[in-house]
């Protein structure tokens, strides 16, 4: 199903003074052993708020939930660990994302499976740029992290942010090329955000937290339990516009984030190799099952190109890697140029523009994005300056 923060009325931020008040109640939700995200999501959509599901009756709980869940949602907020969690978002470039929260990732919203919550370390500006997964094996050879360094860095330099993993091997590669750019990378954990795993990947771990951003659903405290990184993957891949895979074996994890990839509807790259590497049979079963092959990261965008900004001419923010939409005359944006202020649907801008269905609706999600063109409920577009 696709969702829409407005399915999930409830609290924005507001500021620490009130981040108690804000907070608690997700967090306290999150807390409850053996409710999951999913599950909690259907609770928010039938009583519309965090607060409204604590204070429901365990009667009306248990139309919905086990028994044992619903007796940890009355207690919930008791949890101990409440306290702890807020004492951590007090800390600087310390974050709480929820379903409710502006800052919640557009992209994966509109999955199946979005965490209600997300603990966030970092850069929350970085969520707003399109993003690229790589992923790959944690056994990799020298030369496939050197390229999925190389990838990382130069999709950094074309205007994406880079998710991973953090593991070793490519994950760690990827983030540190995306570092080596302009650190717009996303490392999504399966661990609560206060433990590093691996350790090894401390030192890298506190250079994304000061350049890029941590995330994790998982509460503070959370160890590494096997369980928890292959549902991580569906937040790399949800993040995300496309997945591009860097060696892996037949039975890697990394395969298991392109499959979500495709199950959302991304694009899936491949890095081919060696036939007689085991590194490479993943990504060539991937190629085989329809994966696009990426010898270049020119193969990539222009795959995406209806993400990546093609004509230099066209004005760029600061840091010269994405659009300044904001600053552009009408006449400059053939898409904006054809809108008037008027609600109109995007086949009709395809119309009078001449331009395909495909940069139609690119152009439209990065004018959506700079807050230029609103995106209404019946599936028109308003411009909005």
């Amino acid at each position: 199903m696709d969702n829409d923060a407005a399915d999930y009325p409830g609290l924005t931020t507001t500021g620490q003074a009130n981040a108690d008040q804000q907070y608690a109640p997700w967090i306290a939700l999150t807390l409850i052993e053996g409710l999951g995200s999913m599950t909690l999501c259907q609770l928010l959509l039938a009583f519309k708020t965090p607060e409204a599901i604590l204070n429901a009756s365990y009667t009306t709980l248990r139309e919905m939930v086990s028994k044992e869940v619903a007796e940890g949602i009355q207690r919930a907020m008791q949890h101990a660990d409440i306290a702890k969690a807020l004492d951590w978002l007090a800390q600087a470039d310390n974050h709480l994302i929820t379903l409710a929260d502006l800052h919640y990732p557009k992209r994966l919203l509109e999955t199946d499976q979005p965490p209600p919550v997300l603990y966030a370390k970092g850069n929350l500006q970085i969520l707003k740029r399109p993003c690229m997964a790589i992923v790959g094996s944690r056994h990799a050879t020298a030369q496939g992290e050197t390229t999925a360094e190389n990838f990382a860095e130069s999709l950094c330099r074309a205007g994406f942010a880079v998710a991973s993993g953090l593991a070793l091997g490519i994950d760690g590669a990827a983030h540190r090329g995306a570092l080596k750019a302009d650190g717009a990378t996303i490392a999504v954990v399966g661990t609560g955000l206060d433990i590093v795993y691996p350790a090894k990947h401390k030192a890298l771990a506190h250079q994304i937290a000061q350049h890029g951003l941590l995330l994790s659903e998982y509460a503070l405290g959370t160890p590494s339990i096997n369980y928890n990184f292959p549902r991580r993957n569906r937040i790399i891949s949800g993040l995300s516009e496309g997945c591009l895979v860097v060696e892996a074996n037949i039975d890697s994890g990394s395969l298991i984030t392109a499959k979500l990839a495709i199950e959302q509807g991304r694009e899936v790259f491949a890095v081919p190799g060696s036939i007689h590497s085991p590194v490479a049979k993943g990504c060539h079963a991937l190629i085989k099952q329809g994966a696009k092959l990426a010898e270049s990261t020119e193969d990539i965008l222009s795959e995406l190109r209806h993400i990546r900004l093609p004509d230099s001419s066209w004005p760029v923010s600061p840091n010269g890697l994405m659009p300044n939409w904001t600053n552009l005359p009408s006449e400059a944006s053939p898409v904006l140029a054809c809108m008037g202020f008027d609600p109109i649907f995007a086949e009709q801008i395809a119309a009078r523009s001449g331009l395909t269905p495909g940069e139609v609706s690119t152009m439209l999600t990065l004018l959506e994005l700079e807050g230029v063109v609103s995106h209404l409920a019946n599936g028109q577009f308003q411009r909005l300056a």
